[in-house]
């Protein structure tokens, strides 16, 4: 079986959020983009670009999501700065979180409104926390880098979807509007990832991420027979699954995919990680 490696760049238009619970009245956002938000942004725009009738069915969404996983496999992707250099300079949020912080999030305050009254829903008022498309003391534009690995034989016409895709939460509002500014092949030996920090290999029908002592890793990671120091959550995602006896509706179902080192994680050992389905990564079998 041969990958082809690919980089891929996104140029940040509006905020993003991406979510990560609640905190009274604050909803958070994870510091970079999930696999599995790249996964459910993928799967939509190929569904609905191939899809010649109405795509109102979550089978149709189902479908595609099931042959992404075959087909590709990914990384998380991060915001950079095109810098000086040829290359980009990526912003990791765990190397500074206080400098991380200041540079990239901001947080828009909106409430519900009583028109009848003509003034504010009393316990509505929320505030959503987001990446936002310029950094807040330069003003320079952020990108979101990732890499997309695809399986030979594919036959999915990503590259196309990836140039109208819309990821994270608030999209109503335009937010998550992303452009593609590159999808750079990489040569086949060529293994670095991420400024040279992490490499990769194929290992039969999957890809795997080379991670050396000491090093952070970059996805959620099933942390069980894996010794690291981090913080570890449950992993879970709301799904929509119209064939469903009960939780039908978008958003309903929730899927459970285990507890997870988080992405910044410290490895005790080297070792070597499986990508799997959503850019999880996990111990090989």
């Amino acid at each position: 079986m041969t990958w082809k490696a690919y980089r891929v760049v996104f140029k940040l238009c509006s905020p993003m959020h991406i979510g990560c619970g609640k905190i009274g009245n604050v909803q958070r956002t994870r510091p970079y983009v999930t696999g599995r938000v790249f996964w459910g942004a993928l799967t939509m725009r190929l569904t609905r670009d191939e899809t010649k009738s109405s795509a109102t069915d979550s089978k149709q969404y189902e479908e595609f999501g099931k042959k992404v996983h075959q087909q590709l496999a990914y990384t998380y992707f991060y915001p950079a700065i095109k810098s000086e250099n040829p290359d980009y300079e990526i912003a990791f949020s765990w190397q500074d979180e206080n400098l991380f912080r200041r540079r990239f999030l901001s947080s828009y305050t909106s409430t519900a409104l009583v028109y009848p009254q003509q003034a504010a829903d009393e316990g509505l008022l929320h505030e959503v926390e987001f990446i936002s498309p310029r950094t807040l003391d330069e003003g320079k534009q952020v990108d979101l880098i990732g890499y997309v690995f695809e399986k030979e034989g594919c036959n999915l016409k990503w590259k196309d979807a990836c140039k109208r895709l819309q990821m994270g939460g608030e999209r109503g509002y335009g937010w998550g509007d992303v452009q593609l500014k590159c999808i750079d092949k990489k040569d086949s030996k060529d293994k670095q990832l991420f400024n040279a920090s992490y490499h990769w290999e194929e290992q039969g029908d999957r890809i795997m991420i080379k991670v050396l002592e000491s090093a952070n890793i970059l996805a959620h990671t099933i942390a069980e027979n894996v010794a690291a120091k981090g913080e570890i959550e449950p992993l879970v995602g709301r799904e929509w699954r119209s064939h469903n006896s009960t939780n039908n509706h978008a958003g309903q179902h929730v899927e459970y995919f285990g507890l997870c080192w988080t992405p910044g994680s410290i490895v005790e050992r080297s070792l070597d990680f499986a990508i799997g389905n959503f850019g999880i990564w996990h111990l090989p079998e």
